[in-house]
Protein backbone atom coordinates (compact mmCIF):
# COMPACT_ATOMS: atom_id res chain seq x y z
CA UNK A 1 0.00 0.00 0.00
CA UNK A 2 2.93 2.32 -0.73
CA UNK A 3 1.91 5.90 -1.48
CA UNK A 4 3.95 8.93 -2.52
CA UNK A 5 4.63 11.02 0.58
CA UNK A 6 4.93 14.72 1.29
CA UNK A 7 8.69 14.58 1.73
CA UNK A 8 8.94 13.33 -1.87
CA UNK A 9 6.98 16.27 -3.30
CA UNK A 10 8.55 19.52 -4.53
CA UNK A 11 6.80 22.06 -2.30
CA UNK A 12 8.99 25.18 -2.68
CA UNK A 13 6.85 28.20 -3.50
CA UNK A 14 3.68 26.07 -3.74
CA UNK A 15 0.49 26.08 -1.73
CA UNK A 16 0.24 22.71 0.04
CA UNK A 17 -3.30 21.89 1.19
CA UNK A 18 -2.98 19.44 4.08
CA UNK A 19 -5.87 17.63 5.73
CA UNK A 20 -4.78 17.19 9.34
CA UNK A 21 -6.67 15.78 12.31
CA UNK A 22 -6.83 18.49 14.95
CA UNK A 23 -9.94 16.99 16.55
CA UNK A 24 -8.53 17.53 20.02
CA UNK A 25 -10.43 17.53 23.34
CA UNK A 26 -11.24 20.89 24.93
CA UNK A 27 -12.31 21.68 28.48
CA UNK A 28 -15.13 24.07 29.38
CA UNK A 29 -12.74 27.01 29.13
CA UNK A 30 -11.74 26.07 25.57
CA UNK A 31 -8.29 24.82 26.61
CA UNK A 32 -6.81 21.80 24.85
CA UNK A 33 -6.46 18.92 27.31
CA UNK A 34 -4.57 16.54 24.99
CA UNK A 35 -2.52 17.83 22.05
CA UNK A 36 -1.23 14.45 20.81
CA UNK A 37 -2.92 14.80 17.42
CA UNK A 38 -1.39 18.22 16.83
CA UNK A 39 2.06 16.98 17.81
CA UNK A 40 1.63 13.96 15.55
CA UNK A 41 1.17 16.26 12.55
CA UNK A 42 4.41 18.19 13.13
CA UNK A 43 6.71 16.06 10.92
CA UNK A 44 4.57 16.71 7.84
CA UNK A 45 4.07 20.37 8.72
CA UNK A 46 7.79 20.94 9.18
CA UNK A 47 8.58 19.05 5.99
CA UNK A 48 6.57 21.65 4.08
CA UNK A 49 7.57 24.88 5.77
CA UNK A 50 11.26 23.97 6.13
CA UNK A 51 11.43 23.48 2.36
CA UNK A 52 9.70 26.74 1.49
CA UNK A 53 6.17 25.51 0.99
CA UNK A 54 3.11 27.61 1.71
CA UNK A 55 1.06 25.58 4.14
CA UNK A 56 -2.75 25.54 4.21
CA UNK A 57 -4.12 23.31 6.98
CA UNK A 58 -7.71 22.09 7.22
CA UNK A 59 -9.40 19.98 9.89
CA UNK A 60 -12.62 19.33 11.73
CA UNK A 61 -13.26 19.49 15.47
CA UNK A 62 -16.16 17.84 17.26
CA UNK A 63 -19.67 17.51 15.90
CA UNK A 64 -21.12 20.93 15.06
CA UNK A 65 -24.49 21.02 13.33
CA UNK A 66 -23.09 22.07 9.95
CA UNK A 67 -25.10 25.29 9.86
CA UNK A 68 -22.29 27.78 10.36
CA UNK A 69 -19.92 29.00 13.06
CA UNK A 70 -20.23 27.58 16.60
CA UNK A 71 -17.76 29.04 19.10
CA UNK A 72 -17.53 25.81 21.11
CA UNK A 73 -16.09 24.00 18.09
CA UNK A 74 -13.68 26.64 16.82
CA UNK A 75 -10.17 25.53 15.83
CA UNK A 76 -8.70 28.76 17.21
CA UNK A 77 -7.19 26.95 20.26
CA UNK A 78 -5.50 24.52 17.86
CA UNK A 79 -4.01 27.43 15.92
CA UNK A 80 -2.63 28.92 19.13
CA UNK A 81 -1.17 25.59 20.26
CA UNK A 82 0.37 24.89 16.86
CA UNK A 83 2.01 28.32 16.85
CA UNK A 84 3.53 27.52 20.26
CA UNK A 85 4.87 24.19 19.02
CA UNK A 86 6.31 25.66 15.82
CA UNK A 87 7.62 28.86 17.34
CA UNK A 88 6.09 30.88 14.52
CA UNK A 89 2.84 32.60 13.60
CA UNK A 90 -0.09 30.53 12.41
CA UNK A 91 -2.67 32.61 10.56
CA UNK A 92 -6.29 31.97 11.47
CA UNK A 93 -8.17 34.23 9.11
CA UNK A 94 -11.93 33.81 9.60
CA UNK A 95 -14.87 31.91 11.09
CA UNK A 96 -15.61 30.37 7.68
CA UNK A 97 -13.07 28.07 6.02
CA UNK A 98 -14.09 28.99 2.45
CA UNK A 99 -14.87 32.69 2.85
CA UNK A 100 -13.28 35.44 0.76
CA UNK A 101 -11.27 36.40 3.84
CA UNK A 102 -9.88 32.86 4.08
CA UNK A 103 -9.11 32.85 0.36
CA UNK A 104 -7.29 36.16 0.67
CA UNK A 105 -5.18 34.78 3.53
CA UNK A 106 -4.24 31.75 1.44
CA UNK A 107 -3.43 33.89 -1.59
CA UNK A 108 -1.18 36.17 0.47
CA UNK A 109 0.92 33.35 1.95
CA UNK A 110 4.67 33.60 1.54
CA UNK A 111 7.14 30.72 1.48
CA UNK A 112 7.30 29.00 4.88
CA UNK A 113 4.08 30.57 6.21
CA UNK A 114 1.14 28.69 7.70
CA UNK A 115 -2.61 29.23 7.69
CA UNK A 116 -5.16 27.08 9.54
CA UNK A 117 -8.70 27.22 8.17
CA UNK A 118 -11.69 27.19 10.51
CA UNK A 119 -13.61 23.98 11.26
CA UNK A 120 -14.63 22.20 8.05
CA UNK A 121 -17.75 20.80 9.68
CA UNK A 122 -19.26 24.26 10.05
CA UNK A 123 -20.34 23.44 6.49
CA UNK A 124 -22.73 20.52 5.94
CA UNK A 125 -20.86 19.87 2.70
CA UNK A 126 -17.91 18.39 4.58
CA UNK A 127 -19.75 15.35 5.91
CA UNK A 128 -21.94 14.99 2.80
CA UNK A 129 -18.84 14.95 0.54
CA UNK A 130 -20.30 17.86 -1.43
CA UNK A 131 -18.49 18.60 -4.70
CA UNK A 132 -19.21 22.35 -4.67
CA UNK A 133 -17.73 22.71 -1.20
CA UNK A 134 -14.74 20.65 -2.34
CA UNK A 135 -14.13 22.81 -5.42
CA UNK A 136 -13.65 25.86 -3.23
CA UNK A 137 -11.26 24.06 -0.88
CA UNK A 138 -9.35 22.51 -3.77
CA UNK A 139 -8.71 25.98 -5.22
CA UNK A 140 -6.57 26.71 -2.14
CA UNK A 141 -3.87 24.18 -3.05
CA UNK A 142 -1.31 23.28 -5.71
CA UNK A 143 -0.56 20.04 -3.84
CA UNK A 144 -2.92 17.90 -1.74
CA UNK A 145 -1.70 16.00 1.30
CA UNK A 146 -3.72 13.67 3.51
CA UNK A 147 -2.23 13.40 7.01
CA UNK A 148 -5.49 12.79 8.90
CA UNK A 149 -5.54 9.08 9.66
CA UNK A 150 -8.17 9.58 12.36
CA UNK A 151 -10.77 10.41 9.68
CA UNK A 152 -9.26 8.55 6.72
CA UNK A 153 -12.04 5.94 6.91
CA UNK A 154 -14.72 8.58 6.32
CA UNK A 155 -15.84 9.63 2.82
CA UNK A 156 -15.95 13.33 3.68
CA UNK A 157 -15.23 16.19 1.29
CA UNK A 158 -11.76 17.04 2.58
CA UNK A 159 -10.78 13.36 2.37
CA UNK A 160 -12.40 12.33 -0.92
CA UNK A 161 -14.07 15.08 -2.99
CA UNK A 162 -11.12 17.50 -2.61
CA UNK A 163 -8.47 15.08 -3.94
CA UNK A 164 -10.92 14.07 -6.66
CA UNK A 165 -11.13 17.74 -7.68
CA UNK A 166 -7.33 17.96 -7.64
CA UNK A 167 -6.70 15.22 -10.20
CA UNK A 168 -3.61 16.12 -12.21
CA UNK A 169 -1.98 17.78 -9.22
CA UNK A 170 0.24 15.93 -6.73
CA UNK A 171 -1.83 14.06 -4.12
CA UNK A 172 0.35 12.59 -1.42
CA UNK A 173 0.29 10.99 2.02
CA UNK A 174 1.54 12.83 5.06
CA UNK A 175 4.20 11.23 7.21
CA UNK A 176 1.73 10.32 9.93
CA UNK A 177 -0.60 8.61 7.46
CA UNK A 178 2.41 6.83 5.95
CA UNK A 179 3.38 5.45 9.34
CA UNK A 180 -0.15 4.37 10.19
CA UNK A 181 -0.41 2.44 6.91
CA UNK A 182 3.06 0.98 7.34
CA UNK A 183 2.34 -0.36 10.79
CA UNK A 184 -1.37 -1.20 10.79
CA UNK A 185 -1.58 -2.67 7.28
CA UNK A 186 1.83 -3.58 5.94
CA UNK A 187 3.34 -4.96 9.17
CA UNK A 188 0.29 -7.11 9.83
CA UNK A 189 0.48 -8.51 6.30
CA UNK A 190 3.94 -9.96 7.03
CA UNK A 191 4.20 -10.35 10.81
CA UNK A 192 7.00 -11.86 12.84
CA UNK A 193 5.62 -14.68 14.98
CA UNK A 194 4.23 -15.39 17.48
CA UNK A 195 1.63 -12.83 16.38
CA UNK A 196 -0.65 -11.81 19.28
CA UNK A 197 -3.76 -9.63 19.25
CA UNK A 198 -5.11 -8.14 22.48
CA UNK A 199 -8.70 -6.95 22.09
CA UNK A 200 -10.84 -5.31 24.74
CA UNK A 201 -13.46 -2.63 25.16
CA UNK A 202 -17.13 -2.59 25.99
CA UNK A 203 -18.90 -3.92 22.89
CA UNK A 204 -18.26 -7.10 20.97
CA UNK A 205 -20.14 -5.49 18.07
CA UNK A 206 -17.27 -3.00 17.70
CA UNK A 207 -14.64 -5.73 17.50
CA UNK A 208 -16.34 -8.63 15.72
CA UNK A 209 -15.11 -7.50 12.30
CA UNK A 210 -11.55 -7.27 13.60
CA UNK A 211 -11.77 -10.73 15.16
CA UNK A 212 -13.11 -12.19 11.90
CA UNK A 213 -10.32 -10.57 9.89
CA UNK A 214 -7.57 -11.65 12.29
CA UNK A 215 -8.86 -15.20 12.74
CA UNK A 216 -6.40 -17.51 11.04
CA UNK A 217 -3.83 -14.73 10.71
CA UNK A 218 -2.78 -14.32 14.34
CA UNK A 219 -1.61 -17.04 16.68
CA UNK A 220 -3.75 -15.90 19.61
CA UNK A 221 -6.44 -13.34 20.41
CA UNK A 222 -6.52 -12.32 24.08
CA UNK A 223 -9.95 -10.96 24.98
CA UNK A 224 -10.70 -8.53 27.80
CA UNK A 225 -13.12 -5.76 28.65
CA UNK A 226 -16.87 -6.05 28.89
CA UNK A 227 -17.05 -7.70 25.48
CA UNK A 228 -15.56 -10.84 27.07
CA UNK A 229 -18.84 -11.35 28.93
CA UNK A 230 -20.79 -11.73 25.69
CA UNK A 231 -18.46 -14.59 24.78
CA UNK A 232 -18.77 -16.11 28.25
CA UNK A 233 -22.56 -15.81 28.06
CA UNK A 234 -22.38 -17.70 24.75
CA UNK A 235 -20.56 -20.46 26.67
CA UNK A 236 -23.47 -20.45 29.16
CA UNK A 237 -21.26 -19.25 31.99
CA UNK A 238 -22.87 -17.20 34.79
CA UNK A 239 -21.73 -13.58 34.42
CA UNK A 240 -23.70 -11.96 37.24
CA UNK A 241 -24.55 -8.33 36.45
CA UNK A 242 -21.66 -7.94 33.98
CA UNK A 243 -22.35 -5.89 30.88
CA UNK A 244 -22.99 -8.11 27.87
CA UNK A 245 -24.62 -7.52 24.50
CA UNK A 246 -27.34 -10.15 24.71
CA UNK A 247 -28.33 -9.53 21.10
CA UNK A 248 -24.84 -10.57 20.03
CA UNK A 249 -24.66 -13.89 21.91
CA UNK A 250 -25.42 -15.97 18.80
CA UNK A 251 -22.72 -14.07 16.87
CA UNK A 252 -20.26 -14.73 19.70
CA UNK A 253 -21.16 -18.43 19.68
CA UNK A 254 -20.55 -18.65 15.93
CA UNK A 255 -17.20 -16.90 16.34
CA UNK A 256 -16.20 -19.38 19.03
CA UNK A 257 -17.04 -22.19 16.58
CA UNK A 258 -14.90 -20.54 13.91
CA UNK A 259 -12.04 -20.20 16.39
CA UNK A 260 -12.36 -23.84 17.31
CA UNK A 261 -11.71 -24.80 13.68
CA UNK A 262 -8.85 -22.30 13.28
CA UNK A 263 -5.21 -22.38 14.36
CA UNK A 264 -5.88 -19.08 16.17
CA UNK A 265 -6.43 -19.47 19.91
CA UNK A 266 -9.29 -17.27 21.16
CA UNK A 267 -8.47 -16.82 24.85
CA UNK A 268 -11.09 -15.59 27.34
CA UNK A 269 -10.62 -14.44 30.95
CA UNK A 270 -10.71 -17.21 33.55
CA UNK A 271 -11.05 -14.90 36.56
CA UNK A 272 -12.50 -11.47 37.09
CA UNK A 273 -12.15 -8.45 39.36
CA UNK A 274 -15.75 -7.58 40.20
CA UNK A 275 -17.63 -4.79 41.90
CA UNK A 276 -21.22 -4.00 42.79
CA UNK A 277 -21.05 -0.78 40.80
CA UNK A 278 -18.54 1.23 38.79
CA UNK A 279 -17.02 3.40 41.50
CA UNK A 280 -13.67 3.44 43.28
CA UNK A 281 -15.30 2.77 46.67
CA UNK A 282 -17.46 -0.22 45.65
CA UNK A 283 -16.87 -3.59 47.37
CA UNK A 284 -14.45 -5.71 45.31
CA UNK A 285 -14.31 -9.48 44.86
CA UNK A 286 -12.36 -11.79 42.57
CA UNK A 287 -14.35 -14.60 40.97
CA UNK A 288 -12.80 -17.57 39.20
CA UNK A 289 -15.20 -18.86 36.56
CA UNK A 290 -18.84 -18.02 37.25
CA UNK A 291 -19.75 -14.61 38.71
CA UNK A 292 -22.43 -14.41 41.39
CA UNK A 293 -25.59 -12.38 40.89
CA UNK A 294 -25.25 -8.72 41.87
CA UNK A 295 -21.58 -8.55 40.91
CA UNK A 296 -20.22 -7.25 37.63
CA UNK A 297 -16.89 -8.03 35.99
CA UNK A 298 -14.94 -4.78 35.73
CA UNK A 299 -11.42 -6.04 34.97
CA UNK A 300 -9.58 -9.23 34.10
CA UNK A 301 -8.43 -11.11 37.19
CA UNK A 302 -4.85 -11.70 38.36
CA UNK A 303 -4.60 -15.23 36.91
CA UNK A 304 -5.83 -14.03 33.54
CA UNK A 305 -3.42 -11.11 33.63
CA UNK A 306 -0.53 -13.46 34.43
CA UNK A 307 -1.51 -15.69 31.49
CA UNK A 308 -1.88 -12.73 29.10
CA UNK A 309 1.42 -11.12 30.10
CA UNK A 310 3.22 -14.47 29.69
CA UNK A 311 1.85 -14.81 26.17
CA UNK A 312 2.69 -11.19 25.35
CA UNK A 313 6.26 -11.68 26.58
CA UNK A 314 6.77 -14.34 23.90
CA UNK A 315 5.18 -12.33 21.09
CA UNK A 316 7.13 -10.87 18.19
CA UNK A 317 4.23 -8.87 16.73
CA UNK A 318 1.59 -7.63 19.17
CA UNK A 319 -1.42 -5.43 18.40
CA UNK A 320 -3.73 -4.00 21.05
CA UNK A 321 -7.10 -2.32 20.73
CA UNK A 322 -9.38 -1.77 23.71
CA UNK A 323 -8.79 -1.73 27.49
CA UNK A 324 -9.05 -4.82 29.67
CA UNK A 325 -11.43 -3.21 32.13
CA UNK A 326 -12.76 0.08 33.45
CA UNK A 327 -9.26 1.55 33.42
CA UNK A 328 -10.45 5.02 34.41
CA UNK A 329 -11.52 3.77 37.87
CA UNK A 330 -9.11 2.23 40.39
CA UNK A 331 -8.77 -0.66 41.23
CA UNK A 332 -10.19 -1.80 37.88
CA UNK A 333 -7.21 -0.42 35.95
CA UNK A 334 -4.77 -3.20 36.88
CA UNK A 335 -5.44 -5.38 33.84
CA UNK A 336 -5.02 -2.57 31.34
CA UNK A 337 -1.92 -1.29 33.14
CA UNK A 338 -0.43 -4.80 33.28
CA UNK A 339 -0.97 -5.39 29.55
CA UNK A 340 0.60 -2.02 28.74
CA UNK A 341 3.65 -2.76 30.86
CA UNK A 342 4.04 -6.22 29.35
CA UNK A 343 3.89 -4.79 25.82
CA UNK A 344 6.45 -2.12 26.71
CA UNK A 345 8.80 -4.85 27.95
CA UNK A 346 8.21 -6.85 24.77
CA UNK A 347 9.11 -3.78 22.70
CA UNK A 348 12.39 -3.47 24.58
CA UNK A 349 13.15 -7.09 23.64
CA UNK A 350 12.59 -6.37 19.94
CA UNK A 351 8.88 -7.07 19.41
CA UNK A 352 6.81 -4.89 17.09
CA UNK A 353 4.04 -3.45 19.27
CA UNK A 354 1.06 -1.54 17.88
CA UNK A 355 -1.67 0.27 19.82
CA UNK A 356 -4.85 1.01 17.92
CA UNK A 357 -5.71 4.46 19.23
CA UNK A 358 -8.79 5.33 21.29
CA UNK A 359 -8.97 4.27 24.94
CA UNK A 360 -5.88 2.05 24.65
CA UNK A 361 -3.79 5.02 23.55
CA UNK A 362 -5.27 7.17 26.31
CA UNK A 363 -4.40 4.47 28.87
CA UNK A 364 -0.73 4.20 27.91
CA UNK A 365 -0.46 7.97 27.63
CA UNK A 366 -1.71 8.30 31.22
CA UNK A 367 1.00 5.83 32.30
CA UNK A 368 3.73 7.67 30.38
CA UNK A 369 4.43 4.58 28.27
CA UNK A 370 3.66 5.86 24.75
CA UNK A 371 7.33 6.17 23.78
CA UNK A 372 7.90 2.52 24.74
CA UNK A 373 5.73 1.13 21.92
CA UNK A 374 6.64 0.72 18.26
CA UNK A 375 3.59 2.69 17.14
CA UNK A 376 0.58 4.30 18.81
CA UNK A 377 -2.19 5.07 16.34
CA UNK A 378 -3.95 8.44 16.35
CA UNK A 379 -7.20 6.96 15.07
CA UNK A 380 -9.61 4.80 17.04
CA UNK A 381 -12.31 4.06 14.46
CA UNK A 382 -9.85 4.28 11.58
CA UNK A 383 -7.44 1.81 13.17
CA UNK A 384 -10.31 -0.61 13.80
CA UNK A 385 -11.35 -0.47 10.16
CA UNK A 386 -7.78 -0.98 9.00
CA UNK A 387 -7.44 -3.95 11.35
CA UNK A 388 -10.62 -5.28 9.76
CA UNK A 389 -8.87 -5.11 6.38
CA UNK A 390 -11.32 -2.57 4.93
CA UNK A 391 -9.99 -0.36 2.09
CA UNK A 392 -10.03 3.42 2.56
CA UNK A 393 -11.34 5.38 -0.42
CA UNK A 394 -9.37 8.43 0.72
CA UNK A 395 -6.08 6.54 0.64
CA UNK A 396 -6.86 4.98 -2.72
CA UNK A 397 -7.01 8.47 -4.28
CA UNK A 398 -3.40 9.28 -3.39
CA UNK A 399 -0.53 8.92 -5.87
CA UNK A 400 1.26 5.59 -5.87
CA UNK A 401 4.75 5.56 -4.41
Amino acid sequence: MAKKTIDQADVAGKRVLVRVDFNVPLDDAGTITDDRRIRASLPSIRSVIDRGGRLVLMSHLGRPEGKGYEADFSLKPAAVRLADLLGRQVLFPDTDCISEKSKAAVDSLKDGEVVLLENLRFHAGEESNDARFAVRLASFGDIYCNDAFGTAHRDHASMVAVPEQMRGKPRVAGLLLRDEIRYLADAIANPARPFIAVLGGAKISDKLGVIKHLMGKVDAILVGGAMAYTFLKALEQDIGSSKAQLGMVDDARRMLDVAGASHTDLILPTDHVCGREITSHTPVRIFAGSIEAGWMGLDIGPKTLADYTARISKGKTIIWNGPMGVFEVSPFDAGTRGVAEAMAKATAKGALTLVGGGDSAAAIESQGLSAQFSHVSTGGGASLQMLEGKPFRSVGLLDEG
